[in-house]
């Protein structure tokens, strides 16, 4: 297939390189104007990729939208106009919420959704860590989305497991709740996740996980909160090394996911009236902490 992922990052980076390796034709598209950007993975050989090419956008299959969740919109309006109706946009990236926002321009087109628990990290500009094994899962966000269940079995042929998951939206939701318990308390405490298992955060990860649940359940997606906080515990155990993603943003001084992940519970909450103080707090805490660094600089 002809595949552009737009945001070369770690993850983006990642896939870019499993997908060339099995074969397919993979251009890139990320902030930088050179041509070319060299990837490698672990010790394995360099690769250059095309970037910013109009010419494989328009020839493009598949293409991976692999961007912090905020900069989607602004990064892949434009890219639109150059894209065949026909080519499927793949969303892979943390939190919830910016399909929502594009939902007019895309109603037309083949949109599918992924969740990815593999770890990855950049090291440096081309470098990067595959720093976990996990697994892909990817399901439809609309009728045309339906059809490209092959999606799954391609990425599954470069980099298994994949999965197709008939209802992606519950998969997403999972991944939600994790989030919105362990990334904003890890940048707050400035801490690895396996901090959060210590036993005087467990009341509050619960807080945290009922109400997101809660906001699911009205969302249409059943999760169940004692399974989910046991899945929260399980997950900053199984991670307990690493930073996660809003720590590291906090930890930079880079804007963070926050909007896209409590955020969007509290936009649930907000819609159905629900009280959700816990999230709320956390919500409120990272987006002071990004505002005090403007007033700083």
């Amino acid at each position: 297939m002809n595949i552009t992922i737009l945001g070369p990052g770690a993850v983006g980076s990642l896939y870019a390189y499993k997908l060339h390796l099995a074969g397919h034709s993979v251009s890139l598209w990320g902030r930088t104007p050179s041509r070319k950007i060299e990837i490698t993975l672990d010790d394995g050989e360099n690769i250059a990729f095309n970037n910013q090419s109009l010419e494989d956008l328009k020839r493009c299959d598949l293409l991976i939208v692999a961007l912090k969740a905020w900069q989607v919109q602004s990064a892949l309006l434009p890219l639109l106009t150059h894209l065949d109706n026909d080519t499927i946009i793949l969303f892979l990236h943390n939190g919830m919420g910016t399909v929502d926002m594009l939902a007019d321009e895309l109603t037309e087109r083949p949109v599918i959704l992924g969740t990815s628990t593999h770890g990855a990290l950049k090291v440096n500009t081309n470098t990067v860590h595959h720093t976990g094994n996990g697994q892909t899962l990817i399901g439809a966000w609309n009728e045309k989305g339906q059809q490209c269940q092959f999606v799954a079995e391609v990425f599954d042929h470069a980099f298994s497991p994949t999965h197709w998951h008939s209802n992606i939206q519950q998969a997403l939701w999972t991944k939600l709740v994790i989030n919105c318990a362990i990334n904003p308390l890890t940048a707050i405490l400035d801490c690895r996740n396996g901090q959060l298992t210590n036993e005087e955060y467990r009341a509050q990860l619960a807080g945290i996980v009922e109400e997101a649940v809660c906001c699911a359940n009205f969302d249409g997606v059943e999760l169940e909160a004692s399974t989910m906080l046991d899945t929260v515990v399980n997950v900053a155990q199984s991670t307990a090394q690493n930073y996660s993603s809003m720590h590291q943003d906090i930890y930079n001084k880079r804007q963070s996911e926050i909007d896209f992940i409590n955020g969007y519970v509290v936009n649930i909450a907000a819609k159905h009236k629900i009280d959700i103080p816990n999230n709320l707090s956390l919500y409120q805490r990272i987006k002071q902490i990004e505002a005090s660094w403007s007033h700083h600089d």
